[in-house]
Formats: C-alpha cells, sequence, structure tokens
C-alpha cells in the first residue's frame, strides 16, 4: 500500500474515530486503526468489538492495499506536523513508512486480515432525521443514563421509533430523562433498541447543530448512523428497558413556576456547600417563595431563596444537587414548572408549556 494525504484531511478523520480505541487492549488489534486504500479514498476504520467508526478521507493512491497501525501514534504525527503538510504512507514488510517533508517514521503494523468487523445491521428500515434534531434529543437525555451499573440495561439510551417519531429515554434508577421530536419516520411496527453508553457519547461528539439529513438503521442486535463523512454502528444492550411510563408523576396538586436561570443559579450556589458524596438540598415551598438549605460534614451551611409561582401547601423535600442542576443545564426554556405531590414524591420537571421534554427526580431522605 503506498497513499498520499493531506495533513488537513486526515487529521480531522483520525480525531472523529479516535475516542473508540481504548488505551489499554486485551487484544493488541484494537489499539490499532484499519486503513483500506482505494480508487481515490482511504477509509479508516475503528473498533472495540462492540463500536465501529468508519471514515473516509481523500489521498492519492499510489498502490491500493490494506493495512493496520497504532491509532494513537498515527493521530500524534500528525498533530506534530505542520499545518500544510503532506504526508506520504508506504507499507513493506509488517512496517509502515510515513514520510513528510523531513520528518520520517516507521510504524509497527498488525495484518489487515486479523481485523475484527461488527456484524452488517440486516433491516430494510431507514429512519431519515435531521443531525440538529437527533442531538438535540441526546443532548437532553444522556446525562441521565447510568455508569457501570449492575442493571447494565440502565448503563445506555432508549430510542423508542414510531410512525410520529423518535423519543429518547435515559435513567440510572434515581432520576429519568425523557425527550421525543415530531418526525415522519415510516415506521409501521415501533422500534426499540437500547444503545451502549460509549456508543451514545459517540454520537453526542459527532453529531453537528445543522439541518443535514443522517439515516438511521436498527436491527435486532445494532444500531447503525450514517453520516455524510463517518458510519457508527454499535452493538446494542440486549435487556428490557425499565417501564419508564409508569414513574412519570400524571398529575401533582403542588405545581411551581419558576424563572430557570433562576432556580438554577440559586442552586449552584447552594451546592457549593452541600455535602460531596450525597449532595443533598432541602427545598422549602411556601406561598410564592422557594427556600434552598444545605449543609456538609464540616457543619457549613448555605442557605438561599427565590420568588416563584406557587400557591400549594408549605412544605419541605430533598433532593440531590446535581440531578435538578443537570435538569436544568439541558433546558433552554426561560419558565419551568416543576410537579409535587408531598415531601416523599418524585419532582417532575418540564419547559413551561411543553411536554416533549420531561425530567423525573426521585427525592432523598435528609
Amino acid at each position: 500500500m503506498q497513499v498520499t494525504i493531506q495533513r488537513s484531511d486526515l487529521l480531522p478523520v483520525l480525531q472523529s474515530v479516535i475516542g473508540v480505541v481504548e488505551k489499554r487492549q486485551t487484544m493488541p488489534i484494537l489499539s490499532n486503526i484499519l486503513l483500506e486504500a482505494e480508487n481515490d479514498s482511504v477509509i479508516i476504520t475503528a473498533t472495540d468489538l462492540e463500536l465501529e467508526l468508519i471514515a473516509r478521507c481523500p489521498a492519492s493512491i499510489g498502490q491500493s492495499g490494506s493495512v493496520t497501525v497504532p491509532a494513537r501514534k498515527l493521530l500524534d504525527i500528525c498533530r506534530g506536523l505542520d499545518r500544510n503538510s503532506t504526508l506520504s504512507l508506504t507499507e513493506n514488510q509488517n512496517v509502515v513508512r510515513v514520510e513528510s517533508g523531513k520528518s520520517r517514521f516507521s510504524l509497527a503494523t498488525i495484518t489487515a486480515t486479523d481485523w475484527p468487523r461488527l456484524d452488517d445491521v440486516k433491516t430494510e428500515q431507514e429512519i431519515q432525521v435531521d443531525q440538529g434534531s437527533l442531538r438535540g434529543l441526546l443532548e437532553r437525555t444522556y446525562f441521565a443514563m447510568a455508569n457501570q451499573d449492575v442493571r447494565y440495561y440502565l448503563n445506555g439510551l432508549l430510542f423508542v421509533v414510531n410512525g410520529q417519531g423518535i423519543r429518547c429515554v435515559a435513567t440510572d434508577g434515581h432520576r429519568l430523562a425523557l425527550s421525543e421530536i415530531e418526525s415522519t419516520t415510516g415506521v409501521e411496527q415501533p422500534l426499540q433498541a437500547i444503545a451502549p453508553r460509549k456508543a451514545v457519547n459517540e454520537m453526542v461528539r459527532l453529531l453537528g447543530t445543522e439541518d443535514e439529513t443522517l439515516s438511521i438503521r436498527i436491527s435486532d442486535r445494532h444500531l447503525r448512523i450514517e453520516l455524510p463523512e463517518i458510519t457508527l454502528t454499535t452493538k446494542l444492550i440486549d435487556g428490557r428497558f425499565p417501564d419508564y411510563e409508569r414513574v412519570i408523576p400524571d398529575s401533582a396538586p403542588n405545581q411551581l413556576r419558576a424563572d430557570r436561570q433562576s432556580l438554577r443559579q440559586a442552586l449552584s450556589r447552594t451546592a457549593i456547600l452541600s455535602n460531596e458524596n450525597y449532595r443533598g438540598v432541602r427545598l422549602i415551598l411556601s406561598a410564592n417563595n422557594l427556600q434552598f438549605q444545605a449543609q456538609n460534614v464540616d457543619r457549613e451551611e448555605a442557605q438561599d431563596e427565590i420568588a416563584v409561582e406557587y400557591s400549594g401547601e408549605s412544605f419541605e423535600i430533598g433532593f440531590n444537587i446535581t440531578y435538578l442542576l443537570d435538569a436544568l443545564g439541558a433546558m433552554s426554556a426561560d419558565e419551568v414548572t416543576v410537579d409535587l405531590a408531598g415531601s416523599d414524591s418524585s419532582a417532575l420537571i418540564q419547559a413551561q408549556g411543553d411536554t416533549s421534554t420531561r425530567y423525573v427526580v426521585m427525592p432523598m431522605r435528609l
């Protein structure tokens, strides 16, 4: 294999796939990326056996072929070269020689025939959606995914696709985030898929905010997102997602309405002196007033209050302050509503007049 590539073309592609490559691997080849030279481009693939990213980079092909090279070393070499550099990559006797100007590097290779590939996504169903809408869905929900929970199905994001649109749901057992968009998907039978945490994080990193269309394919075992310049394929989590609709309160006798930024800033100030382990905050509701109290193991205390629209009963309730801040930070509305049934009930947080995005936060004892 012999190819010539502009650094300005190669570097963004390497940066887009490097997130899949783990720094510590049980299989040496998973520290590499696969380079396949054909026609007028090089196809670059990275995988960890669960997630696969494939990107295409324009190049001048002197000799076609395929080889695997250490991913992070090639990326560091590319980063270290001058902005307008041209790289020449030549493979010979299990070594890839990288040349640019007076710089010379030799990288050890592993034969491409040993490269592990994910199975093809076998489905006739293709869903079209614009990047900005999908990215927004993920950003409004993915922070509520669990991290290394023994209930493995919580360590991911649920995609629900029907004929009316797409819904994303995430929960770690203490909070829940749900958001949906209307879209003509063409799906006749509703589809559900749980994408792993790492794949979801990569989606958020790769997706743009523009209206450019992408396609989503979901099979029994895989989910694939095809962007104009890159294809992401992930294995799905094989498990049954909890019945999340049961934990969303239908109605509550007490509702407060507040300016989102004022509420968020007051919580942020109170969080400074909250317990670092439990992150508890006490909310004290009274007529048109909301007070915040927090303390830590050093007996330091924080108190704050803001004016809100509230005419329900007076009571106190405790929450994990991080969960409240995460929900408010994912929203863009000026005003939010918080529905509460009592001191031992979950809170339902929504943008004023918008039910397409909902957050449920369980209370905690303080």
